[in-house]
C-alpha cells in the first residue's frame, strides 16, 4: 500500500501533471503543423520547382519484381520532416522567447516599499524626539 501512495504523491505533483498536459498539447500541434507543411507549404512549393511532390520524391534502389516491393530511399518525406521540425522548433522558440520575457517583467518591477507598523512609527517618533533634545 504504501507504493500506491508513494505513486499516487508522484503523479499528482504539479510538475507531472504539467508534462502530461504538454506532451498531449505537443502531440497535437505536431498533427497541425504537420498538416500545415504537407497541405499548405509544400505544395506551392512543389509547384515552384516544376510540379515536384515531395510526398512520391525518392530514389529507387531496387525495382519492385512481382509481389516483392521496391527499395527507396523516400527523401521526399524527409524534406517534409525537416520542414515540420524546423516550423515546431521555431514556434516553441518563440514560447520561450514570450515566456522569458514575462518573466523579466516580473523582475524588473521594484518591490513596493513596506509600510511601517504602528510600532516602527512609534519608535521613529520617539527616536526623532530624542534626536531634538
Amino acid at each position: 500500500m504504501a507504493i500506491v501512495k508513494e505513486f499516487k504523491e508522484f503523479a499528482m505533483r504539479g510538475n507531472v501533471v504539467d508534462l502530461a498536459v504538454g506532451v498531449i498539447i505537443g502531440a497535437a500541434f505536431g498533427k497541425i503543423v504537420a498538416s500545415l507543411v504537407s497541405d499548405i507549404i509544400m505544395p506551392p512549393l512543389g509547384m515552384l520547382l516544376n510540379g515536384i511532390d515531395f510526398k512520391d520524391a525518392k530514389y529507387v534502389i531496387k525495382p519492385a519484381i512481382g509481389k516483392t516491393p521496391e527499395t527507396a530511399i523516400n527523401y521526399g518525406l524527409f524534406i517534409n520532416n525537416i520542414i515540420d521540425f524546423l516550423i515546431v522548433a521555431f514556434c516553441i522558440f518563440l514560447i520561450v522567447k514570450g515566456i522569458n520575457s514575462l518573466k523579466k517583467k516580473e523582475e524588473a518591477e521594484p518591490a513596493a516599499e513596506p509600510v511601517p507598523t504602528k510600532e516602527e512609527i512609534l519608535l521613529t517618533e520617539i527616536r526623532d524626539l530624542l534626536a531634538k533634545k
